[in-house]
């Protein structure tokens, strides 16, 4: 095992039976190994999910379950299985209701997946950006290069970003899936390290 300061990459997953003070996450750089984070305090994450097709089926749920969202429940699986809580909301496109679930959440941190795209109804960054006092372009840029592995070019159309919103970081995520695992990788990765920056 090697480690460089709270995380450790391991090629074993059986030294969670050792290490219970660690949480385990596979590694989105290194698809056979794993990242451990050492546990600090449990968080509360806000899974925000937008989309309007799915709020028009299935109105303001608060269980990815009954949306039958499967990227939801995808981030609020991974953010459990790191030892912190995820509260699930879903929402209709559109910049008012993104805006204010981003103000008003109480949350350490907020996830918003979906409507990151290219459409009319697309209006996450719209939404989130304007809020953001500092910018942490890095995620974007992570994402896409980490994207543009699996999809090639077509990773040029992901609109994925982050910024902090009165100390509290905001993630902005596409809607798919596999957009919504990697997305809740990269974020469970640094959570705690961008809080303590935050923080200071």
């Amino acid at each position: 095992m090697t480690s460089r300061g709270t995380i450790s990459i391991i090629e074993d997953a059986i030294l969670l039976q050792r290490e219970p003070q660690w949480s385990l996450i596979v590694n989105p750089f290194h698809r056979k190994n794993f990242i451990l984070i050492q546990k600090g305090r449990s968080m509360i994450i806000d899974v925000v999910v937008a989309s309007t097709s799915r709020y028009n089926s299935f109105g303001p749920v608060t269980d990815p379950d009954r949306a039958e969202d499967l990227s939801g429940k995808i981030i609020l699986e991974r953010i459990s299985r790191a030892g912190h809580t995820g509260k699930y909301q879903l929402l209709p496109d559109g910049i008012e209701p993104i805006q204010q679930a981003v103000k008003s959440s109480t949350a350490d941190a907020i996830v918003i997946c979906g409507g990151t795209g290219l459409t009319r109804l697309d209006q996450t960054i719209e939404a989130a950006e304007p809020l953001f006092e500092k910018r942490l372009p890095g995620f974007g840029e992570i994402f896409r290069w980490q994207s543009m592995q699996e999809v090639g070019t077509r990773a040029m159309l992901t609109r994925a970003a982050a910024g902090v919103h009165r100390k509290r970081p905001v993630f902005c995520l596409p809607g798919s899936p596999a957009a919504a695992r990697l997305g809740i990788e990269l974020i469970l990765a640094e959570i705690d390290h961008i809080l303590k920056h935050v923080a200071e």
